[in-house]
């Protein structure tokens, strides 16, 4: 038995998308090719940037700024979070309480203590809360993890993330602008690959010279998981020429050979003799998935008419931020962090600030970060 909510009713699942930014807008166009979905409404503070969103797609569907009317007027059956980051609690919050389900884009939200509080409400309203964290969704990274299975332990995983981008706006004043913004996705994926959790991190920040940032838009972490595997990331937003994929380039080393992966194309593997795929378990995803925030959708869909949980459900997605949060922490102290000690701050921060009765109880119940996410049965 599912431990949310699922969506029996025949036909396209009818959503309301909340967000008309540059973001919204992709959503708009992604909602339009996926004919398991029906855009029923559009939800955004500036009600003129949403109608001329949806008349530039030639769309038509009940418009506004309150999520809940929007949604009861709509007859909406869930909900796509596309807001700002510190929006994403507040939102999420209200829908879930609304009877709806919530597909959020990353971050599910600024702090593992806000995160926590939005596992607590999914538990308290019975609706699933996951997370697109997008760059989870490509054949080849399936096909890589399938390729794990026969490289016996792992010692070290790489990643290596050098990029450019000129984005302007909110990114360029960010303290951690590649920590934050964009690190989460790497960090994702290896816990994705590993299929395990992370226990301590080491980070060191800095911003070159010529940096278009105000804060450190270079980084190394060094990750010890579970088992004693080793995960680096080294990365930089102000690093031309030579740039990497968006996805990064990857580097698995195990005791049966290692595995490399640009980002883009199909990985390689090679072998040490007597080593090979043989009999290995298969990847949860399968390599016909649709990439990025499409397949996010696809998980969403499936997992509200089968009641299996996604991926990116709020429980296992709160792992991700702590990596975040972690490396921050360990940058501005200089020093290794432990990841329990982030969750745990968080559990306490959140049950200090939770203002809603049922979601504090849930809080409560849990006793620990630790004990309420690690016995929901999400990887």
């Amino acid at each position: 038995m599912s431990r949310f909510a699922t969506v029996d009713a025949a036909g396209p699942l009818r959503v309301v998308l909340v967000g008309a930014g540059n973001m919204g807008r992709h959503w708009l166009d992604v909602i339009a090719e996926t004919p398991e979905v029906e855009l029923v409404g559009l939800v955004d503070l500036d009600l003129p940037l949403a109608r001329r969103a949806l008349a530039e797609r030639g769309l038509s569907v009940t418009v506004g700024e309150s999520l809940t009317q929007v949604a009861g007027d709509a007859g909406a059956q869930a909900v796509i979070d596309v807001t700002v980051p510190p929006a994403h609690h507040a939102v999420n919050t209200e829908a879930l309480f609304a009877g709806l389900p919530v597909l959020c884009e990353k971050p599910i939200a600024p702090t593992v203590a806000q995160s926590l509080s939005l596992a607590a409400a999914a538990e308290a309203s019975g609706q699933l809360l996951m997370t697109s964290q997008s760059r989870r969704y490509y054949a080849a990274l399936a096909e890589l993890k399938d390729a794990l299975g026969a490289l016996g332990p792992i010692g070290i995983v790489t990643t290596e993330f050098f990029k450019a981008p000129h984005f302007g706006g909110f990114r360029d004043e960010m303290a951690h602008p590649l920590l934050v913004d964009m690190a989460i996705h790497a960090f994702d994926v290896s816990r994705y690959l590993l299929d395990a959790e992370p226990v301590s991190v080491d980070c060191r920040t800095f911003n070159p010279s010529w940096s278009w940032y105000r804060g450190d838009a270079a980084a190394t972490a060094v990750f010890e998981f579970e088992g004693g595997t080793r995960y680096t990331f080294t990365g930089s937003w102000c690093s031309p020429g030579f740039e990497t994929s968006w996805n990064g380039s990857w580097r698995i080393s195990g005791a049966g050979g290692t595995a490399l992966w640009d980002g883009e194309g199909r990985p390689e593997v090679e072998y040490v003799e007597g080593a090979g795929p043989g009999d290995v378990t298969r990847a949860t995803l399968p390599t016909a998935v649709r990439p990025e925030i499409a397949g996010a959708l696809d998980e969403f869909v499936d997992a509200l008419r089968t009641g299996r949980t996604p991926s990116g459900d709020v429980h296992a997605n709160v792992f991700s931020l702590a990596m975040v949060e972690g490396a921050v922490r360990s940058a501005e102290t200089l020093g290794t962090v432990s990841l329990e000690a982030v969750l745990e701050d968080g559990y306490r921060d959140a049950l200090a600030s939770e203002r809603r009765e049922d979601v504090r109880g849930v809080l409560e119940s849990w006793g620990s970060a630790a004990a309420g996410l690690r016995t929901k049965g999400v990887a």
